[in-house]
């Protein structure tokens, strides 16, 4: 009896112990880790051309109504969600007033499931393609916090309110440094709306997807939602100088500036004895460019000898070229002995196609990474094999000794068959 109740008190008390110990730790980390809250405004083409019923069957409206209640079904908790139309309201031929045509339909914040989607269903086809006004409007919709920010623009046509240019428009957004993203969808696009939504989306490092089914449209949307949940790292904006000696200090982390073309910028940061400097850099082709292109980073000292280089070529294929490089510096006897400043340049040899606009500069992600140097590799390479070498040795005379063996036992097989 004794021992039963000894055992069930130590029971009690094991319990007791493992559920303070998940308990108390569980709320430290969430407050540890808590962030600001991820928000996305989803902006919605219901222009007269909207009507057209080419996607499975029915309208591209209808399509839209459906992925938009899949989406608001599946919407993380944490992410503030908002509504914004643009063509939606007036169905007149005044060009002035059309352009004009953009409201928020739902406002960016905690989701009432029910009512957004309730909000959805009044939506007709009606008038005018708006879209640059429409993103001007989104990004004020997002400003504030700390949290992700992004844009989803799905639209079935080019904008029709020029000479607003909605890559200008995406493109000073851009250039404002907020970390606001534009995704763009594209229902049943011709040439020319795909080409304004995907210079729309790479002007802000989104994406531009091409949209033929219902299943394709919730799913994409469903998808732009959930990576707006994902814990990111948010560019920090930083103006880079024309030579080192007035650049910018920068510690570990990732900045975004805008580089002119064929021009170059300078940034420091300071390496400690043992430590080894990893730095890259991203330039984006955010308008149309002459096909030939190199993007180069140098580190180099502040006496202007260089340390190291990285460099990229491109022939027009792609819209972003990257390079990057490594530079460890050694360990030093002295204690006295101080950090050093590295001067990073990025350099490019992009250039404008005829009539195309030269300012801002081009958008340009420079990822800088101070961490200890390597250790000093103990298992030097054998003929590239490493520590494999070992391995290989020894299956080597494990297969000589097996032959040797089984020679033996051969030979002596034979010697027994002859004798008997």
């Amino acid at each position: 009896m004794i021992t039963r109740q000894r055992l069930a008190a130590g029971l009690c008390a094991l319990l007791a112990t493992l559920t303070a110990g998940v308990a108390f730790p569980a709320g430290a980390v969430a407050d540890e880790t808590a962030q600001a809250a991820p928000k996305v405004e989803l902006v919605l083409d219901v222009s007269g051309s909207m009507r057209a019923r080419d996607i499975d069957g029915g309208s591209r409206m209808a399509a839209a109504k459906q992925a938009f209640n899949e989406v608001l079904d599946a919407t993380p908790e944490e992410v503030q969600l908002g509504i914004r139309t643009l063509g939606a309201d007036y169905r007149g031929d005044d060009r002035k007033t059309g352009c004009k045509d953009t409201a928020q339909l739902y406002p960016v914040g905690t989701l009432d499931r029910t009512e957004a989607k309730t909000a959805v269903a009044t939506l007709t086809p009606t008038g005018w393609t708006p879209i640059g006004p429409a993103l001007l409007k989104a990004a004020d919709d997002l400003e504030g916090g700390d949290g992700t920010r992004r844009i989803v623009l799905i639209s079935d046509g080019e904008d029709t309110c020029q000479p607003l240019d909605p890559c200008e428009v995406a493109r000073e957004i851009s250039s404002k440094g907020i970390g606001l993203t534009i995704d763009t969808l594209g229902l049943v696009p011709d040439a020319k709306t795909r080409d304004q939504l995907s210079c729309i989306a790479d002007a802000t490092g989104g994406t531009y997807t091409s949209v033929q089914h219902k299943e394709e449209l919730a799913d994409r949307v469903g998808q732009l939602v959930d990576r707006a949940a994902d814990p990111v790292v948010t560019p920090v904006a930083v103006e880079g100088a024309a030579e080192c000696a007035q650049a910018p200090a920068l510690k570990s982390g990732l900045y975004t500036d805008r580089e002119e073309f064929a021009k170059h910028r300078w940034y420091r940061v300071e390496v400690e004895p043992g430590q080894e400097l990893r730095a890259s850099v991203s330039v984006a082709a955010d308008r149309a460019v002459a096909p030939d292109y190199g993007v180069l980073l140098r580190a180099v000292t502040v006496h202007g000898r260089e340390i190291v280089r990285g460099e990229a070529a491109g022939n027009g294929r792609t819209d972003v070229i990257s390079t990057g490089l490594r530079y460890p510096k050694a360990e030093s006897d002295d204690e006295d002995a101080t950090a050093e400043v590295v001067c990073l340049q990025v350099s490019n040899s992009f250039s404008a196609a005829a009539g195309v606009k030269t300012t801002p500069g081009l958008p340009l992600e420079l990822t800088v990474d101070v961490v200890d140097g390597p250790d000093q590799a103990g298992d030097v390479a054998s003929f590239g094999l490493g520590r494999g070498w070992w391995l290989l040795g020894a299956l080597v005379l494990t297969g000589f000794l097996a032959g040797v063996l089984w020679g033996w036992i051969s030979r002596w097989r034979v010697a027994v068959w002859r004798t008997n």
